[in-house]
């Protein structure tokens, strides 16, 4: 498992992609009109759309309050320190997690069985190589802190224990998320758009509007990547 993780860490931003395109292919409904009822619509626009901005959030809280630095290094996993504050204390993976939740959240958004039977499978399948690629190493690098850190957090699981807590004691560090975050945002939002506007069209609007309000969004979300691209490159905003 260790050696599958290591490979897919080298391409795990192509991951995205490939689960991303994934949406798209027809699938057997999770919710259907013959199982729910006319307006069987509404469950997996309101489920799917608290869940994947639950994962979004998460991984704000995460970034927010103590960013962790494992973005790996030659394509290989590394790590400068190991990090156990922050959500970081209450799971060893919180990024990992709100990823899974994104993704699952817009497979039920798109209302499709074969994604969450197949592919949410697969993905969970690849990040759990990865993490324990990654905690091979980081057993290596830090020994029995790492040891004692595993011991008292768990990998997946987020303990609400004493969360509270966490976030009123750190500072969030808002700008962080963002500067951290814009890509992600944007490419995560343009798909929500593209289901919403397209896949929904129970909202009986004609071609026309509903393309014209797509552009937009779209527009508002390019303005958005410009503009926290700027105070990134600029230096006037920080991630420190």
């Amino acid at each position: 498992m260790i050696r599958i993780g290591n490979f897919f860490f080298r391409y795990r931003n192509y991951l995205f992609i490939f689960l991303y395109l994934a949406l798209f292919i027809p699938s057997p409904p999770i919710f259907s009109e013959h199982t729910i009822g006319p307006k069987y619509y509404l469950y997996p626009l309101i489920i799917g759309l608290c869940i994947t901005f639950a994962g979004q959030l998460i991984r704000g809280a995460t970034i927010s309050l103590a960013y962790i630095v494992r973005g790996g290094k030659d394509k290989k996993v590394y790590a400068e320190q190991l990090v156990t504050h922050g959500i970081f204390a209450h799971c060893r993976n919180p990024l990992y997690v709100g990823n899974i939740l994104m993704l699952a959240g817009v497979g039920i958004l798109v209302n499709s069985l074969l994604y969450l039977l197949v592919f949410i499978p697969l993905f969970l399948f690849i990040y759990q190589a990865i993490v324990l690629a990654e905690e091979n190493f980081l057993r290596q690098k830090f020994g029995n802190q790492f040891d004692a850190y595993a011991q008292r957090v768990h990998r997946w699981l987020i303990n609400p224990s004493g969360l509270r807590t966490t976030l009123s004691e750190m500072r969030f560090f808002w700008k962080r998320w963002l500067i951290k975050e814009y890509n992600t945002q944007v490419v995560w939002l343009s798909g929500i758009a593209l289901i919403l506007f397209f896949k929904y069209s129970n909202w009986q609007w004609s071609s026309e509007v509903r393309n014209k309000w797509f552009l937009v969004v779209l527009l508002a979300l390019a303005i958005y990547y410009v503009t926290i691209r700027y105070l990134k490159k600029s230096g006037r905003w920080s991630a420190a």
